[in-house]
């Protein structure tokens, strides 16, 4: 049994690892690469190898960066089936829908763009340029808001344009969909010839998992785990991940296990809540508003959790909460569609109360772009989650557009924020400013072709991860019953990965960093 491993290796986006036998090969994650859009079509549009060639796949979580890229492999000669827990099916029911429309309006917007770049070419000694502009735009444009597809399409067949075309369609991913078979956890399953795998909780999200895979090859058995993506222990919502494993899936020859955060410590779960709080009323206090860019897929009801605490004890002013996403609304709702995955104090604090953990009086669900831009312009304070998470696109721009000049609001930054990001380069900005004493001029964020200066304060929220930190990982392996010979560290960038395997080879672990396309012989 071999593992080549393509995707997420150094780097954190883009899960994706193929294991390989005598007579099967079995995908584990099909992530898409999130960052600079270059870097992105270039990564996304290139798959290593043939689907054709695929037996089944194995999803460890619904997030994009490891089920982003199912779509774009199951229109290509993918035949087997996609095989992960009965959460994660709900969650990618609504998640890959959302992203295929994000890679059709990326297309769109790139192909107005390239239009309009050669009409004005064409026309640059017609007529003066603002008069060329809105002639343009006219036609280009059905109101302020809609693009003209079919005469941008049109324009591009009839000037020999290059058409940028999407990832992959909405009718792609409705497609890919039926491909799709759930499965709870500790339900052994047969995915190949004399090879099954079994799901436990990875507490990382609703429906992540742990996978242990068994194979037998010439009357010898290996096993392999990967771990997907590891939660944090002691959050709410989720159980912490798991620790006590079936006896046959104690002894891993290969443990497959991601080291994003494999050099840093988080702030303590229990403090989450208190600096929470100081956060709040501090911006209150100066009459803010908080800004968070949020994931719409657990982070936002992670936050919407605490925020009900909170208010429920009366320990912060009850601002409006306005959810901006419309993603985050249906996945709350499967949110609360799937109870039986809670931890008992979810049970203990909400459940047996009658209360829903996600809805309170004073939430609101934004639903169309006018209530967005409405928002945009309210000036009294509030709380207000929009995705995406790493201010990439989505409404989160927005708002940001109209929050980030004031040093009265916050940004609040929740989650890991990848290289070549605008959320990346809001915290570091952000936090070089504050730690000058915000002395000088304030950076300046060029977004939505705009120059923006970042006065509004920015905080790093680091307990609300949803990734394990190097303290958490630690525990994982010593005080699970796992027996492990090899560890190979994915899923972390580069000076993450390097410095948590030297301090795993220092507990006496033999590790591997593997590069993208290496394989690894599990023996």
């Amino acid at each position: 049994m071999h593992v080549t491993f393509y995707g997420a290796v150094r780097e954190v986006t883009g899960s994706m690892h193929l294991l390989t036998t005598d007579h099967d090969r079995i995908l584990m994650d099909c992530g898409m690469f999130q960052g600079s859009r270059k870097e992105a079509a270039q990564k996304n549009t290139v798959m290593p190898f043939d689907p054709a060639i695929l037996t089944n796949m194995v999803l460890s979580h619904a997030h994009i960066d490891h089920s982003g890229r199912i779509p774009f492999l199951t229109k290509r000669n993918f035949s087997g089936r996609i095989l992960c827990t009965r959460a994660t099916f709900s969650v990618c029911e609504f998640l890959l829908p959302d992203s295929a429309h994000i890679q059709e309006s990326d297309a769109e917007y790139l192909n107005y763009k390239s239009v309009r770049a050669a009409l004005l070419q064409m026309n640059s000694r017609k007529k003066k340029k603002s008069s060329q502009q809105d002639e343009i735009r006219k036609l280009l444009k059905r109101n302020r808001h809609e693009l003209n597809v079919e005469a941008i399409n049109e324009l591009i067949a009839s000037h020999h344009l290059e058409k940028v075309e999407p990832l992959y369609t909405i009718e792609d991913t409705e497609e890919a969909l039926t491909f799709f078979d759930g499965y709870p956890y500790r339900h052994p399953l047969s995915i190949g010839k004399d090879m099954r795998c079994t799901f436990y909780d990875a507490g990382h999200i609703l429906g992540s998992a742990i996978t242990i895979i068994r194979a037998t090859e010439n009357g010898r058995t290996c096993v392999m785990g990967y771990s997907g993506d590891l939660g944090r222990f002691d959050k709410p919502i989720v159980n912490d991940p798991t620790l006590n494993f079936d006896e046959q899936d104690r002894k891993l020859d290969l443990l497959i296990m991601e080291s994003t955060y494999g050099n840093r410590l988080h702030d303590a779960v229990k403090d989450l809540k208190p600096h929470l709080k100081q956060i709040l009323t501090e911006t209150f206090q100066r009459g803010g508003s908080v800004v968070i860019p949020s994931f719409a897929y657990g982070r936002t009801q992670e936050l919407l959790y605490v925020l009900h605490e909170l208010y429920l004890e009366g320990d912060v002013p009850r601002m409006p909460v306005y959810v901006d996403s419309p993603l985050a609304t249906k996945l709350t709702k499967v949110f609360g569609e799937h109870p039986e995955v809670y931890d008992e104090e979810t049970h203990d604090a909400f459940l047996e109360q009658g209360r829903n953990p996600f809805m309170f009086d004073q939430i609101h669900f934004v639903g169309s772009v006018e209530e967005s831009m409405a928002l945009n312009r309210e000036t009294a304070s509030h709380i207000v989650l929009a995705s995406s998470g790493m201010c990439e696109a989505g409404r989160i721009l927005h708002h940001l557009r109209f929050k980030v000049h004031n040093p009265k609001n916050t940004i609040l930054i929740v989650g890991f924020m990848a290289q070549n990001t605008l959320g990346r380069r809001i915290l570091e900005l952000g936090q070089a400013y504050e730690q000058s004493g915000r002395k000088g001029k304030a950076p300046v964020l060029k977004f939505l072709n705009k120059e923006y200066p970042l006065k509004a304060r920015v905080i790093n929220l680091g307990g609300f991860s949803a990734h394990a930190d190097k303290r958490e990982l630690l525990r994982f392996l010593k005080k699970s019953n796992l027996q492990i010979k090899k560890i190979a560290l994915v899923h972390g960038e580069d000076e993450q990965t390097v410095s948590f395997a030297g301090d795993l080879k220092k507990e006496g672990y033999a590790v591997v960093v593997p590069r993208k396309g290496e394989t690894i012989r599990v023996q």
